[in-house]
């Protein structure tokens, strides 16, 4: 039996309809149209939560900028409308009385290097995981994905002493190797996936030429594995930044000159818990680096989470 051959629409008529239409129509299952009311609702309820997330960062950043008289006789929405009173005394006092300016090369110095060692390793790592065999492979990828259920407080008094019997408590190496370890469960578990996902085909044409895992690792897993880098490099740096219990225990107060940003903010509830409109400021010099990290690899960060939860 041969199928009829469809004639060509004579020109000028319209184009016929997609075959998959016409297979629906006669299966009983309708095409879904998105109608334009689901679609308002839907872009109407985004614009609403973000509206939500971005009044008190705002109310934050207008009263960082207000005299303290200002702060506590009117809400921020009045300077809105002028006559405008702003001035950068606050910033210039937290700066220069609170050493927030140390202190925010204290927490860059903690932030980079705990963002970035955990991330070189757990990269090697993953990159085993997923295209080497060596023996009890999937025993130790379990056991190191085990270690997330384990709280962190639980370990702070057994690595604090280990750090101070090798001498270096109170420094940022220890603040560093805290972090690495911290970070690297979670860190492996999103790049093994990640690369485990990748075409296998790359790298048995690779393997045919010739290439080690290392060529395969640096010319080939490193690159594709880019958007899961800068997402899993948001999620680290941002947990590194905000940190006020890691770096309070392993570098404490006997090396406050070491201090991050959130222990000398955290001091300041206490000292200047009247003086809200330093606060402020000191809160907004605070969410400034977390905020341009977000913003500059935000393009990779829903690619490398996506694949990263689904492959492997």
């Amino acid at each position: 039996m041969t199928l009829p051959v469809p004639e060509a629409p004579a020109a000028g008529a319209p184009a016929a309809r997609a075959p998959i239409d016409s297979y629906a129509a006669r299966a009983g299952v309708g095409v879904r149209r998105r109608r334009p009311g689901a679609r308002f609702l839907l872009h109407a309820i985004v614009i609403l939560i973000v509206v939500a997330w971005l009044v008190p960062t705002l109310g934050l950043f207008i009263n960082s900028f207000r005299p303290a008289a200002d702060v506590s006789g009117s809400g921020w929405w009045n300077s809105l409308f002028p006559p405008w009173n702003f001035t950068l005394d606050n910033y210039t006092h937290v700066l220069e009385q609170n050493n927030l300016g140390d202190a925010f090369i204290n927490s860059l110095f903690i932030t980079i290097p705990s963002t970035v060692i955990p991330i070189v390793v757990a990269s090697f790592a993953a990159y085993a995981f997923a295209w080497m065999q060596f023996p009890f492979k999937n025993a130790i990828f379990v056991a190191i994905v085990a270690l997330l259920v384990i709280p962190l407080q639980s370990t702070l008094i057994p690595v604090l002493r280990l750090l101070a019997g090798a001498g270096i408590a109170g420094e940022f190496l220890a603040v560093w190797l805290a972090h690495t370890g911290y970070g690297l469960p979670f860190a492996v578990f999103l790049l093994r996936n990640y690369m485990g996902g990748l075409p296998r085909e790359v790298f048995e044409s690779a393997a045919i030429d010739g290439a080690s895992h290392s060529t395969a690792f640096f010319r080939l897993a490193i690159p594709m594995s880019v958007p899961v880098l800068a997402s899993l490099a948001i999620f680290q740096f941002l947990f590194v930044w905000n940190d006020l219990l890691v770096s309070l225990i392993y570098i404490g107060p006997t090396r406050s000159e070491n201090l991050p940003m959130t222990v000398v903010v955290s001091n300041l509830v206490s000292s200047l818990g009247g003086e809200t409109h330093f606060l402020t400021a000191a809160a907004f010099l605070t969410m400034i680096r977390p905020l341009v990290v977000f913003l500059l690899l935000q393009r990779y960060f829903v690619r490398g989470i996506t694949g990263g939860a689904v492959k492997g």
